[in-house]
């Protein structure tokens, strides 16, 4: 996706509007995780060329947004880049509804530095070091004799409680982490930073250096199998399984050609077993 595009899909509401008669009238609002926020839209704008008069608006903010809205009942689809919490679910369940959740994609939550950096791979120990205050020089990692800036996300993303859970083992982040609004804001403070590190989702890996962990680079390929350290499944959440506009958009998202997309994108696709149990699941 080039610089423009995604300039204009991380920091603004992006809605796509197609006319016609096929599904006029129909209406989905789709809110939450930016880490998702890309690749949603692609789908959204595929989905509207192809069925006309259908209406698909999908904004960020945040998988803590996204869910809060669903519960709340102010959009119809969050999406999440963790899964939800027991206290968001006993929410939602109190009067006896259901949650909803599939697995639309993968990711690999990268380590971005600038391209200056002479360190060029970071074990899990030393990012939790690092993120947690305990490591605060790069010459502790093989870098120059200069202070670590830490840029982080903002608490109500999933890809902050992630990395918190799974890299930091629930420890809490150093007082001079600097939580940014969404990835690509992290992204451009590190790239005019040569001592700064910072983290977000595979697609949004431009003008940086992307680290190894444990001696593994995120790819498609790492990230499928696994043996990339950090990877997660990016989901989405509907209160009661799916109906209508709702249903017929994930069926097209996990359809083949909608995996195909997510790959253009940036993401991960879902392996074939994985991708056929989300679609049995609707």
């Amino acid at each position: 996706m080039n610089k423009i595009l995604r300039l204009l899909v991380a920091f603004m509401s992006v809605a796509f509007i197609a006319t016609g008669t096929a599904d006029a009238g129909k209406k989905l609002t789709i809110q939450g995780s930016d880490t998702l926020l890309e690749m949603v839209t692609a789908e959204a704008a595929a989905y509207m060329s192809q069925n006309k008069g259908a209406v698909i608006q999908v904004t960020g903010g945040g998988s803590g947004v996204g869910i809060a809205a669903i519960i709340n009942g102010s959009t119809d689809i969050a999406d999440a880049s963790r899964p939800m919490k027991k206290k968001e679910r006993k929410k939602i369940e109190k009067d006896g509804a259901k949650v909803f959740e599939v697995a639309i994609a993968l990711d690999g939550i990268s380590l971005y530095m600038h391209p200056d950096n002479p360190v060029s791979d970071l074990s899990t120990a030393q990012l939790k070091g690092i993120y947690t205050g305990k490591i605060n020089n790069w010459k502790e990692v093989g870098g120059n004799d200069a202070k670590i800036i830490r840029y982080s996300r903002e608490n109500s993303s999933g890809t902050y409680a992630f990395f918190k859970k799974h890299v930091l083992k629930k420890e809490n982040y150093a007082v001079d982490c600097q939580n940014m609004p969404g990835t690509a804001s992290v992204v451009n403070a590190v790239s005019k930073d040569k001592n700064a590190i910072g983290y977000g989702g595979l697609s949004y890996a431009e003008g940086v250096k992307v680290a190894k962990v444990n001696g593994v680079s995120p790819s498609p390929e790492t990230v499928s199998d696994g043996s990339y350290p950090v990877s997660r499944s990016l989901y989405q959440y509907t209160i009661g399984k799916p109906k209508g506009l709702a249903k017929k958009f994930i069926d097209f998202e996990l359809s083949k050609k909608g995996q195909k997309l997510a790959v253009k994108a940036g993401y991960v696709p879902l392996p074939e077993p994985v991708r056929l149990s989300s679609l049995a699941s609707l």
